[in-house]
C-alpha cells in the first residue's frame, strides 16, 4: 500500500473547559495535537497507510504525545527524540458572542531545532505516493522552514503528489530574517492540491480585493501553474456557539461547491480544516472531484463535534451525513 507522509511539530494543548476563560481557571485539560497529526489521523482513520516526521524532547511528555498516533495508525517509524522542551499553546474555548482565543508558547521548542541530516529521506518516501506540509511549519523557525522546503523539493524530484495547507499564523513567524513570502512561495510553486482562504493569500501573496473563491482560485493558479486542485473552505461564524460550514474546490475548469452545515452547537472546532484537508487527500484517491469535496466537507463537520484536535469518526460515519443521515440519533 502507498503511504501518506507528512512533516510537522506534535504540540501538547491546554484547554480550558466549560467556556470558563484564562483568569477564571486553576486547571487545564490536556491533549496532544498539530495540524500535520491531525491531517494523518484523518487519513489513517478512513484507511491511508501514513508516516509522521517529528521531533520530540527525550522525555515523558515527548513519548506520551505520540501514544494517539500510535493508537490510530499512524507510521512512527521517523519520530526523532531530540532536545529537551515540547511545544505547548493554550485554548480559552469561545461562547455565544465571546470568541476564543489561542497562546502559542513553542519557541526553542524541540521541533524548532529540526536539521534535514537528521532524516534519511530515501527511506522516508519509499512507497510515498502523497506528502503533505502546513504553512505552519516554516512559521515555527529558519531550521523547520529549511526542514519543510527540502521535504518538499525530495518529495518533487520522486515524482511524488504534492499537497500543501496555507495555515497562515501571523504570531509564528517571529524569528530573525523570516520572509513569509519568500517561503511560501517557493513551497506552493512545487505543489499539487492546496487548501487555500482568501485572507492566508492576502497575507502571503499580497492577493487582494478578490471577490468570490472563483476569483481566488483563478488568481492562485494563475501564479502557481503547478496548482491542480484548489479548495478552499467556508465559514460563516454567526457567533462562537454557531456556524455554517460549507467548501468548494477548482479543479482548473469548474468551481464544485458542496452542501452548506449548520453547525450548533460546536462542541471543538480546532483541527476542522485539518480534517477537511486528511479526507480530501483520501478522497481525490478513491472517488470522483465532486464526492471528494462532499466527503472532505462532511467530514470536518463532523470534527465540530468531537473534543480535541483530532477527527475520530469513521469512513462509514462522514458518508451517512453525505447521503442525509444527520439526525445524531443512537445507534442501536
Amino acid at each position: 500500500m502507498k503511504k501518506l507522509v507528512s512533516l510537522g511539530e506534535l504540540l501538547m494543548r491546554l484547554s480550558c473547559e466549560d467556556a470558563l476563560r484564562f483568569s477564571q481557571i486553576n486547571n487545564f485539560k490536556v491533549v496532544y495535537g498539530g495540524s500535520e497529526a491531525n491531517v494523518l489521523i484523518t487519513a489513517a482513520n478512513f484507511g491511508l497507510k501514513t508516516e509522521f516526521l517529528s521531533v520530540l524532547p527525550e522525555n515523558d511528555l515527548g513519548k506520551s504525545a505520540i501514544n494517539d498516533l500510535r493508537n490510530n495508525n499512524v507510521g512512527l517509524n521517523h519520530i526523532k527524540f531530540e532536545g529537551q522542551r515540547l511545544g505547548l499553546y493554550f485554548l480559552e474555548t469561545g461562547a455565544i458572542n465571546r470568541p476564543g482565543k489561542i497562546i502559542y508558547d513553542r519557541e526553542n521548542s524541540a521541533f524548532s531545532q529540526i536539521e534535514p541530516e537528521w532524516f534519511n529521506w530515501d527511506e522516508i518516501f519509499k512507497d510515498c505516493n502523497w506528502f503533505h506540509w502546513s504553512g505552519i511549519t516554516p512559521a515555527i523557525s529558519a531550521k523547520a522552514a529549511k526542514v519543510c522546503l527540502h521535504a518538499v523539493e525530495v518529495a518533487k524530484s520522486k515524482g511524488i503528489k504534492i499537497s500543501g495547507d496555507l495555515n497562515f499564523r501571523g504570531n509564528l513567524w517571529q524569528y530573525e530574517r523570516a520572509n513569509p513570502e519568500e517561503t511560501m512561495t517557493k513551497l506552493v510553486g512545487q505543489t499539487d492540491v492546496l487548501l487555500a482562504g482568501a485572507y492566508a493569500c492576502n497575507q502571503f501573496f499580497n492577493i487582494r480585493d478578490i471577490q468570490n473563491n472563483h476569483e481566488l482560485s483563478k488568481a492562485l493558479s494563475k501564479k502557481f501553474p503547478s496548482l491542480q486542485k484548489i479548495a478552499i473552505t467556508n465559514r460563516e461564524e454567526l457567533n462562537a456557539s454557531h456556524h455554517k460550514w460549507s467548501a468548494n474546490m477548482f479543479t482548473g475548469a469548474v468551481l464544485l461547491s458542496s452542501t452548506e452545515y449548520n453547525i450548533y452547537p460546536i462542541v471543538d472546532r480546532v483541527g476542522a480544516g485539518d480534517s477537511f484537508m486528511g479526507a480530501l487527500i483520501y478522497g481525490l484517491q478513491h472517488f470522483e472531484d465532486q464526492k471528494t469535496l462532499d466527503f472532505a466537507t462532511a467530514a470536518s463537520c463532523l470534527k465540530h463535534s468531537i473534543v480535541g484536535d483530532f477527527n475520530r469518526v469513521s469512513k462509514e460515519e462522514v458518508l451517512e451525513l453525505i447521503e442525509g443521515d444527520g439526525s445524531g440519533r443512537i445507534k442501536r
